[in-house]
């Protein structure tokens, strides 16, 4: 579902209104009546590791909604004032209390339907030692046999495990993109 739409202004307040501007744009977008600031809303990005020691990844069962007691790749929305890997180390910090270093961006996946883009990275974990933080009930390893597919959260979480777990196969690591709709 995607977020409420916009209903005042955000530089002076007055009701905005919805329609295509007068500036050759082709979409309909918050216009202000008042001081013709024309608001654009655009999707959120998701970021996060998929951290990894030995032949095992860590999983964080979550102990917030949506999808609570279910397991996830530590992520959560991109901040302002960070840069994507910032953002997914600061998450993998926050929801496993990790030790890692960041590899390489590994899936980059559009959810139009929610208006989000999730970006997932590789890390090294530098310890099996977790301090989770109060979004994650339980930080834990996995080998692929052991993860509990049907308790996954999301969609875009699941796919990066299915991409990481037959990139490892296959003995390469290349960057999936993917649109779910």
């Amino acid at each position: 579902m995607l977020r409420s739409p916009i209903k005042h202004c955000r530089n002076c307040g007055s009701a905005v209104i919805y329609r295509v501007p007068d500036d050759g744009d082709t979409k309909e977008r918050a216009v202000c009546p008042a001081c013709h600031t024309i608001h654009y809303e655009n999707p959120l990005n998701v970021v996060g590791t998929v951290p990894v020691l030995g032949d095992r990844v860590l999983l964080c069962k979550r102990n917030i909604e949506p999808r609570w007691g279910k397991w996830t790749l530590p992520a959560g929305f991109m901040e302002l004032g960070e840069t994507t890997a910032q953002g997914a180390a600061r998450e993998t910090d926050e929801e496993a209390g990790a030790q890692f270093e960041m590899d390489e961006l590994f899936t980059v996946m559009s959810v139009p339907r929610v208006g989000q883009v999730h970006l997932f990275y590789r890390a090294r974990l530098l310890s099996d030692q977790f301090n989770p933080g109060t979004e994650t009930i339980e930080a834990r390893l996995f080998t692929e046999a052991e993860v509990p597919w049907e308790d996954i959260a999301f969609r875009t979480v699941k796919e990066t495990l299915e991409h990481y777990f037959a990139d490892r196969r296959a003995g390469r690591f290349v960057l999936h993109t993917l649109d779910i709709v």
